[in-house]
């Protein structure tokens, strides 16, 4: 079975998101900080009137305060994933998006060399004609217990 995959990259490593559960790719112009969120947000961008919460992708997968992508509101062009969970959108930050592309493998574990929140973030690896990728699920990344602390 051949399934549609987003390539881009997040937090130097090279990742897909299955285009189904893609709504937009969007360079967001201006973010506005929402103080006392958690630190996995961003802050908040709109959309065609429509309210997002940009999430700093790596500080959700691996929690990593030190190493977190710095997002400057003031920087114009930063790169998001927009999704839709639970009714709400969210726009998830991205290093780059490459190209959009059919898998035609199977999807294998991931590697425990990853990290917990890797390895919790990912449906599996895949290999693309790019290399391998780490197929992230954005419900999973975004765990009930972030979402809830927001």
């Amino acid at each position: 079975m051949s399934i549609l995959v987003v390539l881009a990259q997040v937090a130097g490593r090279q990742a897909a998101f299955e285009a189904s559960e893609v709504r937009s790719v969007i360079d967001l112009e201006q973010l506005v900080p929402v103080p006392g969120a958690p630190p996995h947000v961003a802050g908040l961008a709109a959309l065609r009137s429509q309210a997002l919460t940009v999430i700093d992708t790596k500080r959700a997968i691996d929690g990593n305060v030190d190493d977190a992508r710095i997002v400057d509101e003031d920087t114009p062009k930063n790169r998001a994933i927009v999704v839709e969970i639970g009714g709400h959108a969210f726009a998830l930050l991205v290093e780059t998006v490459s190209d959009v592309i059919a898998l035609e493998g199977e999807t294998l574990p991931v590697p425990g060399t990853f990290g917990d929140g890797w390895l919790r973030s990912a449906k599996g690896m895949v290999e693309t004609a790019r290399g391998p990728a780490l197929l992230l699920d954005p419900m999973a990344m975004l765990s009930v217990d972030k979402i809830k602390s927001f």
